[in-house]
């Protein structure tokens, strides 16, 4: 076992694998035709293949009831162990009726492509209103994470999973870096401590000030975007990679920093949504993560800093990755540089707030964010893409 996997065990002890074998794939697929169907939806897709190559360790399946309820209720799985978001498998009552408890079903990607296989364990009824006010603090429909839920079917399917292949991701193969290889890579590199930066948003300067701020502290820098379902007006995955890869090119020492694709989906939990994409980061090999201003927050539904406040409902030991902390970075006109109110003399006045909604805003009115926004390229970047 290598230094860095004895430092930084996965979630629960051990990586997940529930990749299929050559075996295993032949078996199911000598089966295809005899085994009922479920279609998953891009949420539930990116959550098998989080599930398959250990993205979401401990977990080796869709979440029975007790683990379920236990998340929703305790942020805890039944053993104990810190979960903050349920990853179930929620269909109709119609689908749910002709399957066996105990026999295997077949799981289609939304093109009908039979690409994994659930050993059905358990059928169970969910309370939505419940789950939503719990995970997400509200149970407005309006809230994205609500109306996922709301939508979704009303019984949960559970049990282990494999994924019978995995493919390379169609736009960004060379950054699909699963957790067994992003921990391979860290030892490579000699990385002890690594740092996780996750964002939906393209990268503007105060990601940038934050992560190089973080980078002064640790070994190495996870650059991990989100490239799973998120929002429609969010900027598309293509658009924000194109932006990191110029940011790679020119403004980041490249022999510190890794980029790298998180094929999971947007939760827009806030809070809750911070601790899941810390443990996630944790299952890649990262000992730190970094928690900005709303964490994964949508509207007005959460409090500013309420992501870092949630981390200290854990003990660090059990969490086993340590929240990196930053404050609301801006630009000062003061000292002509990037900072927060813990290193800036200057005036509310002389502060530009930068974020991701400001920055698309000025984008549709045919502006280009000025350079204490986003550097120039990106700029010019998110402007082509925004009139394409």
């Amino acid at each position: 076992m290598t230094k860095i996997e004895e430092t930084i065990p996965a979630h629960g002890g051990k990586l997940i694998n529930r990749l299929a074998t050559t075996a295993e794939r032949d078996e199911f697929m000598a089966q295809a035709d005899k085994l009922p169907r479920v279609q998953l939806d891009e949420r539930a897709t990116s959550d098998l293949v989080m599930i398959a190559i250990g993205g979401f360790s401990p977990l080796q399946g869709f979440m029975a009831q007790d683990d379920y309820e236990n998340v929703v209720d305790n942020m805890r799985l039944k053993n104990g162990l810190p979960w903050s978001v349920p990853v179930t498998l929620s269909v109709t009552q119609e689908v749910a009726e002709p399957l066996k408890e105990g026999g295997w079903v077949r799981l289609d990607d939304s093109n009908g492509r039979f690409i994994g296989v659930l050993e059905l364990t358990q059928k169970y009824r969910y309370n939505k209103t419940h789950e939503a006010v719990k995970v997400y603090g509200t149970d407005e429909d309006k809230h994205p994470g609500v109306k996922v839920v709301y939508e979704q079917g009303e019984i949960n399917l559970a049990g282990p999973i494999w994924l019978l292949e995995r493919d390379g991701h169609p736009l960004f193969p060379k950054y699909q870096i699963d957790p067994a290889e992003s921990r391979k890579l860290f030892v490579e590199r000699g990385w002890k401590t690594v740092v996780g930066f996750q964002t939906r948003n393209p990268i503007h300067r105060a990601h940038e000030y934050i992560q190089k701020c973080a980078l002064e502290t640790v070994d190495g820098l996870f650059l991990h975007p989100l490239v799973g379902a998120t929002k429609s007006d969010d900027v598309p995955a293509d658009v924000r990679m194109r932006c990191y890869e110029i940011m790679m090119d020119r403004y980041f020492p490249q022999n510190r920093v890794i980029l790298a694709i998180n094929p999971s989906a947007m939760r827009y939990a806030g809070p809750r949504e911070a601790i899941f994409h810390a443990l996630i980061r944790k299952n890649y090999g990262c000992t730190h993560f970094i928690v900005g201003r709303d964490h994964a927050g949508v509207g007005d539904y959460y409090g500013t800093y309420d992501a870092q406040l949630i981390f200290d409902e854990f003990e660090p030991a059990e969490l086993g990755i340590t929240p990196m902390k930053f404050e609301h970075a801006f630009y000062c006109k003061r000292t002509e540089q990037m900072a927060t109110s813990k290193t800036s003399p200057s005036a509310p006045e002389e502060r530009v707030h930068l974020s991701g909604t400001k920055v698309r805003e000025m984008l549709r009115r045919g502006e280009l964010p000025p350079p204490q926004f986003s550097r120039p390229e990106v700029a010019a970047e998110l402007a082509k893409a925004m009139h394409r």
